[in-house]
């Protein structure tokens, strides 16, 4: 009666590599809509098991059949976050080491970052005020290699000074995304995929590019329009409202963690 106590070490290894999956996955959906749906689906599957257990032969039969039939309705719900897994793994350089590293950064329950949030925040308010258009891409655990080969490499520590000039209307610098990782510009000029989401035509390409890569990662946006001088900050997708600043800071520094 005892033999489920029996572990091999197979079956220790099946034990941490699921609970590993599931960490990942909770970290790819933590802060969207479709965190709710995932914890609704782990409490099926969780039930159907303890009913296979206790031999409860027409529920476990039931709530089987419902999770097959379900799994096509699973992939069409999950289709962004699929689409940001696939992607972050296509775009992972395995033959280096540190790339593939930085991959496994969900391993962490913190991301620790040096990112200047306060300085980049000024720097776009400042461009707000004098309605110069920016796009900031802030860098979080997927690879942006994938865009940040289509403009210039740059490796300058971030301050308010070069943040504005880059974006000053008459830089070479100025057109295109900028990304940042960690508290370092590593690139400028960059094209981004664009979202073909439906937008108020008030947003123009620059708002809609800024959706496009954190749809497909986990990336964050922060973009300035030309014609209102509003600072929009986008995360999977969507945008994030903020009341002030001070809120927009602690919004991004959470959001980076």
């Amino acid at each position: 009666m005892l033999d489920f106590l029996d572990f091999t070490f197979l079956d220790v290894l099946d034990i941490v590599l699921v609970a590993v999956l599931l960490y990942y996955i909770y970290k790819l959906l933590k802060g969207t809509v479709a965190i709710n749906i995932f914890i609704g689906i782990a409490l099926v599957v969780l039930i159907w098991k303890i009913t296979q257990a206790l031999q409860m032969e027409m529920l476990s039969g039931l709530l089987g059949t419902l999770i097959s039939l379900g799994a096509i309705a699973i992939l069409i719900v999950f289709q962004p976050e699929v689409r940001k897994f696939l992607l972050m793994l296509g775009s992972t350089n395995f033959t280096n080491k540190r790339n593939f590293l930085n991959q496994l950064k969900f391993l962490k329950t913190e991301i620790h970052t040096s990112m200047d949030v306060e300085v980049i925040v000024a720097a776009c308010e400042a461009m707000a005020s004098t309605k110069t258009g920016a796009l900031i891409v802030l860098e979080r655990t997927h690879n942006l290699d994938f865009v940040k080969n289509t403009g210039d490499s740059m490796n300058a520590e971030i301050n308010q000074a070069i943040l504005e000039s880059i974006f000053y209307k008459n830089s070479p610098l100025h057109d295109g995304a900028m990304i940042i990782k960690e508290n370092f510009i590593i690139a400028t000029r960059v094209i981004l995929p664009l979202s073909k989401k439906q937008l108020p035509s008030r947003f123009g390409l620059r708002h809609r590019a800024a959706i496009g890569i954190t749809e497909k990662t986990d990336a964050l946006c922060l973009a300035i329009s030309e014609e209102t001088g509003k600072i929009s900050y986008i995360k999977d997708g969507e945008f994030v409202l903020y009341k002030n600043t001070n809120e927009l800071i602690e919004t991004i520094r959470y959001d980076l963690t």
